[in-house]
């Protein structure tokens, strides 16, 4: 059975692996706070999911459609991964590093949380599933 193949689990899927990839991130970019010329990265998947979801760019979701009667969501195409993206425009302090500790330790404890949703959520999903299946 492919219950956990649909496009909602897809997206969870892709949202927490996105959430890792952010926590290695921000704890390298902690790590590096100090070192000079070190410039900080960041994860960038909820804007390419968005984008994604509302047809721009080239992947974009389509909605199921259980009857030709109902209107076609999105296009057809991939969920988005996740990318690391350098910030190679900003300097914060002399040494050409621009890591700022205290923007850093709010946006590991916003991943945090986010991390935790998505947990909640996909176990949520898959207690719903057992009940549904009288399990």
């Amino acid at each position: 059975m492919d219950m956990l193949s649909g496009a909602s689990f897809q997206r969870l899927e892709g949202a927490l692996h996105a959430a890792s990839m952010r926590q290695s991130v921000l704890q390298n970019n902690v790590a590096n706070v100090d070192t000079p010329n070190f410039k900080r990265s960041d994860v960038q998947f909820e804007q390419l999911l968005r984008q994604a979801m509302n047809g721009g760019g080239q992947s974009a979701i389509i909605g199921k459609r259980t009857d030709t009667r109902h209107i076609a969501i999105g296009a057809s195409g991939p969920i988005p991964d996740a990318q690391v993206l350098s910030d190679k425009s900003t300097v914060f302090n002399n040494s050409g590093n621009n890591v700022d500790i205290d923007s850093e330790m709010t946006k590991l404890a916003e991943n945090q949380l986010r991390y935790s949703l998505y947990i909640q959520q996909l176990n949520h999903d898959v207690k719903m599933m057992r009940v549904g299946m009288g399990k």
